[in-house]
Order: structure tokens, then sequence, then C-alpha cells
């Protein structure tokens, strides 16, 4: 592994460059942290406040699999769920002989048949986004090919509510006591930050087409649709900080390499099964991972093994079993800062320059 030396200059060009006002980064083993860093200032005001280790950030999308996968995980462990099982069997409205075949597995491998969003505002709840969801036309023939979609995940995220008898802010939140079905505890992810933690949160902007534009952020939700929905959904709203997702990243990592002493639900098994590809042509996903590919977010050196995922407001997870390795970027791009494209370069050159 190179130095930490250039992996940090990577990351203050870019704040030089003004893709965002704020990061903060881990890197690690399978047995623990091998470097962190807190860079920039949580906005790209003069007065604002130095970026922290500690700082809370909206993960966006990575919520899809330190919540959402994990909790389908933990159903499929007990024996509440399976991958195979029919979509219409959670919901009723979900009818007709073009997706009648649409299973779990489809929904987090994102070969449902759904489009990326949909065409009109979201609703104000949750009845309205499943009824506008399972009535829409859908975008292919199932299994055909993938279009990422935030709306499968909704899905995902009220039959993980449903079946676990929790929303899937439980399935991350979890007791200290381990009492839980012998889960373990990562504090720091959480939907709904404490009032000191959301003072000090990494200010975000809203898009033009949220009724919240104009505002500044700070620790609220920045995607419409799981603000819509309270700040709880499948597809986005998890907050933490880099050494929150760190231990979670520690413990896949762990399983992923074959450590049988994780608590349920990540056994080998089942991490194993979660992060391979997708057997549908063309599509780089797993069930709710991404997969290596050289022109990804991971990077150009990662292992064929390495799985992760990226969210938009500026975060990525990548996890390299191969390697023994794992690497949390989280930033605020979406506070003022560049394009998906600029941050697509960053996040490449971050990777490449620690392997």
């Amino acid at each position: 592994m190179s130095g930490f030396d250039d992996v940090s200059r990577v990351l203050r060009d870019a704040i030089g460059a003004r893709v965002f006002p704020a990061a903060t980064a881990e890197v690690g083993a399978s047995d623990g942290v091998l470097w962190q860093e807190a860079l920039g200032t949580l906005t790209f005001d003069d007065a604002s406040a130095r970026t922290e280790l500690d700082t809370p950030f909206d993960l966006a999308s990575l919520t899809k699999v330190i919540a959402t996968a994990t909790g389908v995980m933990r159903l499929v462990h007990g024996r509440a769920l399976r991958l195979e099982d029919a979509v219409s069997s959670f919901f009723d409205e979900w009818r007709g002989t073009d997706r009648e075949a649409v299973t779990v597995r489809d929904l987090l491998e994102h070969t449902s048949g759904l489009s990326a969003r949909l065409v009109d505002p979201p609703g104000e709840a949750r009845r309205e986004f499943e009824h506008d969801i399972c009535t829409m036309k859908l975008e292919y023939a199932p299994r055909s090919r993938s279009i990422y979609s935030d709306l499968g995940f909704i899905l995902l995220g009220f039959i993980v509510a449903d079946r676990g008898g929790r929303s899937p802010d439980g399935e991350v939140r979890l007791k200290p006591d381990t009492t839980d079905e012998g889960l373990s505890t990562y504090e720091g992810l959480t939907f709904t930050l404490s009032p000191e933690a959301r003072r000090r949160a990494a200010p975000t902007l809203p898009m033009d087409e949220d009724r919240r534009r104009g505002e500044m952020l700070v620790g609220e939700v920045h995607d419409n649709y799981a603000a819509a929905l309270g700040g709880i959904a499948g597809h986005a709203g998890l907050f933490g900080s880099a050494p929150a997702v760190g231990r979670f990243a520690r413990t896949m990592l762990r399983a992923a390499r074959g450590d049988t002493t994780m608590p349920p639900p990540f056994s080998a098994e089942l991490v194993r099964e979660f992060t391979t590809k997708s057997t549908v042509p063309g599509n780089s996903r797993a069930l709710g991972w991404d997969t290596m590919l050289p022109a990804s977010s991971c990077g150009t050196r990662m292992s064929s093994s390495a799985f992760g995922h990226v969210g938009f407001t500026g975060t990525s997870l990548w996890i390299d079993p191969d390697r023994d390795r794992y690497f949390v970027l989280l930033t605020n791009r979406v506070c003022g800062g560049g394009t998906i494209d600029q941050m697509r370069h960053v996040r490449r050159d971050f990777h490449d320059a620690l392997l």
C-alpha cells in the first residue's frame, strides 16, 4: 500500500477545486483501522466549522446496503423471507402479467422492471408511494436488463418494516445489550440524529425540484422521497460518521473472508450470496451491493472480489476481501460542490491512491 500522503492530497485537491467542502475517510483491514482523516470545513463559507472525524454525513444510497440489504439478510437468516418470494405476496396492488414473476431478488438486483424514479412529484406518505410504484408501467421486461432504481428499494424498505416488525431504522440502531437476536451494535448509524449530532452534521442543499429548495439542510435528509417518508426509507435517509461506517465495513469484510465468529445475519454464506454478481447480462449489481468493474467508482486496482456502493451526496463504501481492505469516503458534494462526474473522478483517484 502506498503512503497515505497521496490520498490526503487527492482529497485536499478536491476541496480546493470545490468538489465538496467537507470530507472524512477511513481505511482499514479485518483486524482494525489503518488510517483516518477529516478534511475541510462543513460548508464553503469562510466562517464554517472544521470537519471532525465524528461529523455525521447524509449517507444517501449507502442506506440501501447498510440498512435495507442487511435488513433483508436478517429476515432471510430468520426464515421470515425468501429471496424468491414474489413481490405480489407483499403488496396487493402489484398485479399484472408483466410483473407477477418479480421477486425480492429482482428488487435487490435492480432488475425488476421499475424505472429509477417516479414521473410525478412524490406523495406525502407510504400509502401514496406504494400505490404509485406498484401500479406504474414497468420500463422493461423484468430480468432482461438492469436499471438502478430507488423505487425498488423503497418497496424493500416497506417489506423489511412489515416482516421485521420495525422500520429499517431498527435494523441498524441495535441495542447495546445485543439481545436483539445477537446482532452487533453499530453506534453512530441512524436515521434520526440527536439534537447535538444534528447541529454538527455536514450540511446539504436541496435539489431544484425539492419543495425545500433555498434552505440549508443540516441533519435533515437530502433525498426528497426519503423526506416525504419521514426520513426513514429503504433507499436513503441513513446518517453516519466515517468510523461508524467503518465498523459496519469490518463486520462485512470479516464475514466475506470466512470469519465464522460474526453475529447473525453476517454468516460467510449469506454475505457471499449477497455480494455475488447478478446473472442478468450487463448487470454489475449483486444483492444490493455493486461489484468491481475497472470503470466504476472503486478505481482500477481492486480485486475481482470487491463490492461496494456509492451515495448521491458524495459518499462511498468499498470492501475488498482478497486484499483485506475496506475504504470509506464521506463528503457533502451536494452543498454547492461539484458535478457527479467530478465526484466519480475523485472516488477513483482516492481508491487508486490507496492500492
